[in-house]
């Protein structure tokens, strides 16, 4: 019974994101979760596919209402449920565009629209690689995969693994993330300058606690926020 509550809990909570996430996405801003950065997108690559599943759902909604239009109140039920997974479908597709991977001064956050947010120190990444790969087969207990398209294109590997928590509230430990972004060339470049300054960032005089902070631990500008129009 408490796990059946608390996986309730964790699909309204979804739902409820997902559909600010579509307020997000009209009012053309990203999500502000994780403060300032670097912000990358990862959506462009499941536009098409997308606005596919919402046309679809759109041409089933309509139909169902012709042939069910001789019983009313069966009729208003159907379109209610229809309009419905039409805004789940948007939704989606709009938490990927608002809340795109984040680089900070000390962490990536790795996104998977609202399902996955997973926090990824910059002293526990090993390397990082731009690197194509189509995935087809289930990713191994230490690997989280995060495809757009069935596609990554980064690969991060790490010193130490880190917990991630699925949405349900399943934890594992991970020491391989692969996920993809639109400017996985960028993003690589980005996070490598990162780790270059926490790698060679003056440790702070124990005398001195006070001392200036390193530029490694100075917050990063915020740069262009992703557009995508489904």
């Amino acid at each position: 019974m408490k796990t059946a509550v608390k996986t309730t809990y964790a699909m309204l909570r979804h739902e409820v994101r997902l559909m600010a996430s579509l307020v997000l996405w009209a009012a053309r801003r990203t999500s502000g979760t994780g403060g300032p950065g670097v912000r990358f997108g990862y959506a462009k690559g499941q536009g098409a596919m997308m606005s596919g599943f919402a046309f679809m759902c759109a041409v089933e909604t309509v139909a169902m209402s012709v042939l069910l239009r001789n019983w009313p109140a069966v009729e208003r039920v159907a379109l209610v449920l229809d309009v419905y997974t039409v805004l789940m479908v948007v939704g989606l597709h709009a938490a990927s565009v608002v809340h795109p991977h984040l680089l900070t001064a000390d962490a990536l956050h790795v996104r998977s629209g609202v399902r996955v947010e997973q926090r990824i120190p910059l002293d526990s990444v090993k390397s990082v690689r731009g690197d194509t790969r189509y995935l087809h087969d289930k990713a191994a207990v230490a690997e989280l995969d995060l495809p757009v398209g069935s596609q990554t294109s980064v690969t991060l590997e790490l010193a130490e693994p880190v917990t991630h928590v699925s949405l349900l509230g399943r934890r594992r430990e991970v020491s391989v993330v692969r996920f993809h972004a639109d400017d996985a060339t960028g993003l690589v470049r980005a996070l490598n300058r990162a780790l270059t300054q926490v790698r060679t960032a003056p440790s702070p005089s124990p005398d001195r606690p006070g001392s200036a902070v390193p530029a490694a631990a100075r917050p990063v500008e915020e740069g262009s926020r992703p557009r995508s129009a489904l």
